[in-house]
């Protein structure tokens, strides 16, 4: 049910065409697990609790350090050394009380994957190394779990949505992971804050229509979205079902 202060609360939502009441019921009953807590995760993190999402599990082991505060909006100078997880809750449970947060202060591995993403409707990989990214795609399609992936460097960003069997996977664009070193990271060359912004609120953006709407089109499938901010191009690329793909495949290689 959605109460009297949640219909107000999510007015200007609840009017838009095809969302209504039951597109935020649909919204309070979801779980939504957000895989990193860092620019793109807060940006994640902030609208789907805006949004009304009913409960957001988040996945970070990191705690708040100076350099974080250009682009992770969630933290402040106050949070320093403090866990991240801990302290965007802090925030988020006033901006609305009524969401539920599921916490896992720890990093996610093969070993433990599996068992944190089969409890949710849909995924949002925000982390920022390539492990955790073929991790997150390896593992929601084994389990069948709808998700969204992207990056960021400096001024640029992609993201891809995917939905398991149906849809090409994150393998079918780029294989495998690149070594560590291999290439540049935001630590050595940058990242401005609006970037992550952007990207995360494109991603939030994917998981709010998957569960309102249920409409493959309205989702970046089979297609990588590329920004380049600093220059204002707006691009989408195809990408095709690898049908040899080692992961999304039904071919055994």
């Amino acid at each position: 049910m959605i109460s009297t202060k949640e219909n107000r609360k999510y007015d200007r939502q609840i009017k838009l065409p095809n969302f209504g009441i039951e597109g935020q019921k649909r919204l309070k009953s979801s779980k939504i697990l957000v895989i990193g807590a860092g620019g793109l995760g807060s940006a994640v993190l902030y609208y789907l609790t805006c949004a009304g999402v009913g409960n957001i599990g988040i996945v970070d082991p990191d705690k708040v350090d100076l350099t974080n505060l250009n682009r992770q909006i969630l933290y402040f100078e106050s949070d320093l050394e403090k866990s991240k997880i801990s302290s965007a809750i802090e925030k988020l449970s006033q901006l609305n009380p009524d969401v539920n947060f599921i916490k896992y202060n720890h990093s996610l591995l093969s070993d433990n994957a599996e068992k944190i993403i089969k409890e949710y409707d849909f995924v949002v990989e925000a982390s920022d190394n390539f492990k955790t990214k073929f991790l997150v795609n390896d593992v929601c399609v084994k389990l069948g779990k709808p998700f969204v992936i992207g990056g960021v460097f400096q001024f640029e960003g992609q993201l891809m949505t995917v939905l398991p069997k149906k849809t090409a996977c994150y393998r079918c664009a780029f294989k495998d992971a690149p070594e560590k070193g291999s290439y540049p990271t935001t630590s050595e060359h940058g990242i401005m804050g609006t970037t992550a912004g952007f990207f995360g609120i494109v991603e939030a953006n994917e998981a709010i229509k998957y569960i309102v709407f249920k409409e493959p089109e309205k989702l970046l499938l089979n297609q990588i979205l590329y920004t380049d901010l600093l220059h204002n191009s707006f691009e989408t690329f195809a990408i095709q079902r690898d049908e040899s793909c080692s992961v999304c495949s039904d071919i055994t290689l």
